[in-house]
């Protein structure tokens, strides 16, 4: 199936407080932001309408912002507003939204202290990131050999454009060995999540998933960890080491684009998809979508 290129489509994108033609949102080649990777960015889903909680998603990308120094010129109400225009703009219900900021052309060189931070809003149709057959048997991750590297490294609480090029040297690693995503390890090389996602692990019954002390603390993640309290299920923030996860009942990710989805392999061990990962994944469905969910409808 031949990709159809995003700078090549119909629509429209918030660029900068107005609505201007998909094709005619265009920056310079000379811009901080592609030159010295001074960029952060969100990424939101919308089910039926209704962005999933994009309060909490324009909160982070101001954190973000204030990590890296860039100032923001428009309040976290309008770009609330923003998005829920574009959907408009787009006639779209259920979509993936792409709020980005990044520093402009103003100067060119390490400081950029007389840049501009622009912002942009993109929407697009984006079904579940991994097919239904993947999300029914289970993604295959093989352990990548870069780590996450330490916080006094890194600004590694923004979402930071510059912080994914390690993930996405992962992930095609990954891919060109014949796995679907890389499993990242931290700077003491213990599993930490996905390339795009955060990781949890099933033992008798109890969750376990890393404390995001040098990876981004995802909001899907922080969803998923407020269902399981409310599903009566035992979940504890602690390191997950490589031999845990050779003995795990069942491994999940979690993540904007993946919403919860089942681990069947990593590198060479293999497992079901198991009761907590489908019980996690149905309520999940339902709270985004605004239905009911009880545990005991799902046994």
């Amino acid at each position: 199936m031949a990709l159809i290129p995003f700078d090549d489509r119909d629509g429209f994108i918030w660029f900068d407080g107005k609505m201007v033609p998909w094709r005619e949102a265009n920056i310079h080649v000379i811009n901080h932001g592609l030159h010295y990777g001074s960029a952060i960015f969100e990424g939101e889903r919308a089910y039926e309408g209704k962005i999933f909680k994009t309060v909490e998603h324009t909160n982070r990308l101001f954190k973000s912002a204030g990590i890296l120094g860039m100032n923001i010129t428009f309040t976290p109400d309008q770009i609330n507003a923003a998005k829920e225009d574009a959907l408009k703009a787009n006639n779209l219900t259920n979509a993936y939204i792409r709020p980005v900021a990044w520093r402009g052309s103003e100067q060119m060189g390490i400081a950029a202290q007389a840049t501009k931070t622009h912002v942009a809003i993109a929407c697009w149709e984006w079904p579940s990131y991994f097919s239904p057959e993947l999300r029914e048997k289970g993604i295959s991750l093989k352990t990548s050999p870069w780590k996450k590297p330490a916080p006094d490294m890194a600004p590694c609480h923004a979402k930071a454009a510059g912080l994914y090029m390690i993930n996405t040297l992962s992930k095609h690693a990954a891919e060109d060995a014949g796995y679907i995503d890389a499993l990242m390890c931290d700077y003491r090389g213990n599993p930490v999540e996905a390339t795009g996602a955060n990781l949890f692990r099933v033992k008798d019954g109890v969750i376990r998933t890393p404390k995001p002390d040098c990876f981004l603390n995802g909001i899907t993640r922080q969803t998923v960890i407020e269902l399981a309290a409310k599903l009566d299920f035992a979940l504890e923030e602690d390191t997950i080491t490589m031999e845990d996860l050779k003995s795990a009942d069942e491994v999940f990710i979690t993540g904007t684009a993946a919403e919860v989805t089942a681990i069947g392999k990593i590198d060479e061990t293999e497992y079901q998809v198991g009761p907590v990962t489908r019980t996690l994944r149905e309520a999940y469905e339902s709270l985004v979508r605004g239905k009911s969910f009880s545990k005991s409808a799902a046994a």
